[in-house]
């Protein structure tokens, strides 16, 4: 009877179980393997309907379950919506040629080029509705000295594709993440690129990005060096010019998360702005006894997060950000806790309304862990006797200090296992790290740039910015000290699909019930420690494209190619929690022809363009599976083949071993047949 009491006591905390079951239903339909049909969806809305009225005409304890119900497909609905109404074109082959269009976007690759986004206009013959939207270009020509500028013009010619499937079954999935942000082809030109209209862009999104530009030229200019680079970065959103060895050493210790333009930011600027803002009016009595200073300073720290959010990109973290500070800021002008769970499940159900394919994205999952972590964990400081104590009296100095301590350990525990779990990487010393410069950004940096903003318009923003970069200085230096130290790095191996579900549902039952339920959050969040701890990793791995080949050794996974794929070989060895550079994972030997034994069973890899059926059959004959990704005419009989359509069907390959039996699993079976990758060939099937 006492669990039955504690589940109706759950009713009184509806509103925070909304945006969980909100992101039941949006989970739900990112997993699914088929795309839901029109008729399916269509007879969903009508269902929710009707079991809603029904809902509120039934006065009984059990009608909360409809409207858990109702929640859950209300979410997968939103994920449905949303799906089909950000569809644009998506290059279905690939493409050598011109592309002319406008720059929306810039930064940098992974491997340190300048790359742009464009807004295509044209691509070659391509048919108008076959053209993708945004095509995402690197720049490799080293005859070129053109400097992206927002709003140019330009033609370059190209060698894109389509976004890439996952590099192995389960894998990151890139083509939905592109699908969303209507990105339809990617690639790179070592070409010359030809300006058709310099800084042509019109309109208040090309108007608000110059600004961003100009003003990323102008602090780093103020600012000078890396710290100046670091500075654009966090008050513009513009990356293009961090060191590359800077952005390892902040990955390194722990200190990435200080790049993003997130809810530490926003926060920490509105705060600033908020405290600026009313001990400026508190000066003036005559204003402060008539009028309420408190809202008029929410209302100027409301307008300052609109304006950082303009000027910074609007990137997603940033719109997550803003409106978490602008729900918070909100209750403030209605007189009600600015800083509580209702908050944050506002904020959570306006996010996922209107972007529910964030639910899948690490930023979002890491940003409410921490926020939802650091209210429990503070609320329940507020009833303990020491900590009461030492707000008050000779201690009240400390309490910042232990709070800051605190708010590092919790934040830190709270993203750890979203941490390892997408980037496959536990900073030993991020603790160190962030009690070393958290303070720094709080209380010098930030509160330096709200400053020089105020000072700018006189000429006085060069003292704000020099103390700005010196408070910068310091939290790079720390980021390369702490980031040497020995073991400051430990990969994790993949968890497989199953593990984070299972620890995310269990934490919010350990919050969010008591007693007697909350042992069920703990067994879950155990549950999903053995389901990571037991997650295997394939024995052989072999990219969607077929060229690059990764079987695993008592040495570790070993690479058949030292160049090529390196998307595929980073992820697999980060999967396998190997450390080891790529360099350092070569096989010995023909890396076009290999023999492997799996589970007993002989599996032929052949790279070969110039190799006849007959020898293809006489592979078949002396091998059970035989992978021929360049092979387009008939499959020989006798094996299991693999040729270049099968690849193309198919995508990356996964070979087990299981208890002797050999179990293949295909990128295809992981992601199914949905909207954001059934338009590419690379994954249409043959008639």
């Amino acid at each position: 009877m006492g669990i039955i009491s504690e589940i109706a006591a759950q009713r009184n905390r509806a509103l925070l179980w909304f945006p969980v079951f909100l992101g039941v239903g949006i989970y739900i339909y990112f997993s699914l393997m088929v795309e839901p049909t029109f008729v399916l969806v269509q007879g969903l809305c009508i269902g929710a309907v009707i079991a809603t009225v029904l809902g509120f005409i039934w006065h009984h304890p059990l009608r909360w379950v409809i409207f858990v119900c109702v929640w859950v497909v209300i979410g997968f609905l939103l994920g449905s919506v949303r799906a089909h109404s950000v569809a644009a074109p998506v290059l279905g082959w690939r493409y050598y040629g011109d592309i002319s269009g406008q720059v929306v976007a810039i930064d940098r690759s992974a491997s340190n080029k300048q790359r742009i986004t464009l807004a295509v206009d044209k691509m070659g013959k391509i048919s108008k509705p076959r053209t993708p939207k945004y095509v995402r270009v690197s720049l490799h020509s080293k005859d070129d000295n053109y400097v992206p500028a927002a709003g140019d013009v330009i033609r370059v010619i190209a060698n894109v594709a389509p976004p890439s499937p996952p590099s192995e079954p389960y894998g990151f999935d890139f083509q939905r993440r592109s699908w969303f942000h209507q990105l339809g082809a990617v690639g790179y030109s070592r070409k010359t690129v030809e300006i058709l209209d310099r800084g042509a862009g019109r309109g208040f999104q090309f108007q608000i990005f110059k600004t961003r530009m100009a003003l990323s030229s102008y602090i780093q200019s103020h600012v000078g060096g890396a710290a100046g680079a670091f500075a654009s970065a966090i008050l513009t959103g513009d990356r293009a010019n961090i060191d590359p060895s800077d952005l390892h050493a902040l990955r390194k210790s722990n200190l990435a998360h200080l790049l993003a333009i997130s809810g530490l930011h926003m926060g920490l600027l509105t705060s600033v702005v908020f405290a600026i803002a009313r001990y400026s009016l508190a000066l003036w009595p005559w204003f402060n006894l008539r009028i309420k200073t408190k809202k008029i300073a929410a209302i100027l720290a409301l307008l300052a997060g609109a304006s950082y959010l303009m000027l910074s990109g609007s990137a997603v973290a940033t719109q997550r950000a803003f409106i978490m500070v602008s729900v918070m800021l909100v209750a403030i002008l209605l007189d009600r806790p600015a800083i509580s769970l209702r908050a944050v499940a506002i904020a959570a159900v306006i996010i996922l309304s209107l972007w529910p394919e964030n639910l899948m994205e690490p930023g979002f999952q890491m940003s409410f862990a921490a926020t939802i972590a650091l209210i429990v964990c503070f609320d329940g400081l507020k009833h303990i006797p020491f900590w009461r104590a030492m707000g008050r009296g000779g201690m009240r100095f400390l309490q910042p200090v232990l709070g800051l301590l605190i708010s590092s350990l919790v934040a830190g525990f709270a993203t750890a296992p979203f941490a390892a779990y997408h980037f496959n990487q536990v900073a030993h010393y991020g603790l160190i790290a962030n009690m070393s410069t958290l303070p720094i950004m709080g209380m010098v940096v930030m509160p330096s740039a709200v400053l020089a903003a105020i000072f700018a318009p006189f000429g006085l923003d060069g003292v704000p910015f020099w103390i700005m970069g010196q408070g910068i200085d310091w939290i790079l230096s720390v980021a390369n000290w702490v980031s040497n130290l020995p073991g400051a790095v430990s990969r994790v191996p993949d968890a497989g699909p199953y593990a984070l579900p299972f620890i995310a549902l269990g934490a919010i039952g350990i919050i969010m019930f008591s007693k007697t339920l909350r042992m069920l959050g703990v067994v879950a969040c155990l549950c999903g420690g053995v389901f990571w701890k037991i997650a295997p990793r394939p024995d052989i791995l072999v990219s969607h494209d077929g060229r690059l080949v990764g079987a695993m050794s008592p040495q570790g996974r070993m690479l058949n190619r030292k160049r090529g794929s390196g998307y595929a070989a980073t992820n697999w060895l980060e999967n396998d929690g190997d450390l080891r550079a790529r360099e350092n994972t070569l096989i010995s030997g023909d890396p076009d022809l290999i023999y492997y034994t799996l589970a007993g069973q002989k599996i032929t890899y052949l790279w070969d363009t110039k190799s006849t059926f007959e020898q293809l059959a006489g592979h078949c004959d002396s091998a059970a599976i035989v992978l021929a990704p360049k092979w387009k005419e008939d499959a020989p009989k006798g094996c299991t083949f693999f040729g270049y359509y099968d690849f193309r069907d198919m995508g990356a390959l996964a070979f087990e071993d299981k208890n002797g039996v050999l179990n293949v699993k295909t990128a295809r079976q992981s992601v199914g047949m949905r909207v954001w990758n059934n338009q590419r060939r690379g994954f249409k099937r043959r008639n």
